[in-house]
Order: C-alpha cells, then sequence, then structure tokens
C-alpha cells in the first residue's frame, strides 16, 4: 500500500475542482498522455474516465471510475490497469488554515500487481505519487493564481 501526502498552498475548494475536472487529469498523473473521454457527470459515482497511459513507446489504453465521491474531500477511484490489474487511488482534502494537505493511498485490487504487492512495487507506487501530488499542487496552485490576478468579469445584456 502506497501513502503519500502532500501540502498545497491553495483552499480544498481549488483543489477538488482539479481532481473534478476529468480533462485535468493527463496534466497531472503521471505517465497520462491523453484524455479519451470523460463521462459527464464525472466525479459522480460511477463515473468513467478513459485514458492513453504509456513511457517511452509503449502505450496503453485504460479508465478509471469513481467508487466514491464526497465532495470537496473524498474522491476514491477504481483504476484499471492492463494488463497488471486494478488499483484504489483514494484522495482526501483537508483544510489546513487557508490551505490543503492531500492525503493519497494507493493499492492494487486486482492482477498481478495484487499478487506482487510487497517492498519493490510500493517503492515504484511511493516515486510515481510523490511526482503525481507535486504535479497537482502545480496545476492547482497555478489556476489559483491565475484566477486570483484575473479581473472580474463584466456581465453585459
Amino acid at each position: 500500500m502506497a501513502r503519500r501526502q502532500q501540502f498545497i498552498e491553495c483552499p480544498p475548494e481549488q483543489v477538488w475542482a482539479v481532481l473534478a475536472d476529468g480533462h485535468s487529469y493527463a496534466e497531472w498523473v503521471v505517465a497520462t498522455r491523453d484524455i479519451d473521454h470523460v463521462d459527464p457527470g464525472w466525479p459522480a459515482v460511477g463515473a468513467e474516465l478513459r485514458y492513453a497511459v504509456g513511457l517511452g513507446p509503449l502505450t496503453l489504453r485504460d479508465s478509471c471510475t469513481v467508487r466514491i465521491c464526497e465532495p470537496p474531500t473524498r474522491l476514491e477511484l477504481e483504476a484499471e490497469a492492463s494488463p497488471f490489474g486494478a488499483a484504489r487511488i483514494a484522495f482526501t482534502l483537508i483544510p489546513w488554515g487557508d490551505n490543503t494537505l492531500v492525503l493519497l493511498d494507493e493499492h492494487p485490487l486486482t492482477g498481478a500487481g495484487a499478487r506482487f504487492q510487497g517492498p519493490p512495487s510500493e517503492l515504484v507506487l511511493n516515486l510515481r505519487n510523490r511526482r503525481l501530488l507535486r504535479n497537482l499542487a502545480r496545476v492547482a496552485v497555478g489556476q489559483y493564481r491565475q484566477r486570483a490576478v484575473q479581473p472580474p468579469q463584466l456581465h453585459r445584456p
């Protein structure tokens, strides 16, 4: 089981906005190349996100399904990682002053990932998830700062 945490210098609502935008996943999920499809109800329970993941010339098409959604504090996904099986990926957002502490808990459910779970696979997951959380922080803080400097929109009839 790989558990990591990341302190993000923006409010939980902004971090949640990134998690709730399925089209943004290629910006921060490690090795995700393209988002092929996002169900219109994302991140409602049962909604699916289909994507391309790869390293070098190898590309796989996979999906993840929302299993638990409690805005703006908890999102749990089941990710299919063919041919390796499925994994549970859980994000918990904790308000920390004006900022957010994100807890990420990932563990394999089925397939080779579950059969070979142990220190070597946990090391790989921890390294991947450390980068994933840094990427999530970069995207969330970048959007938050961008919104802070934009002038208010005037509505004209």
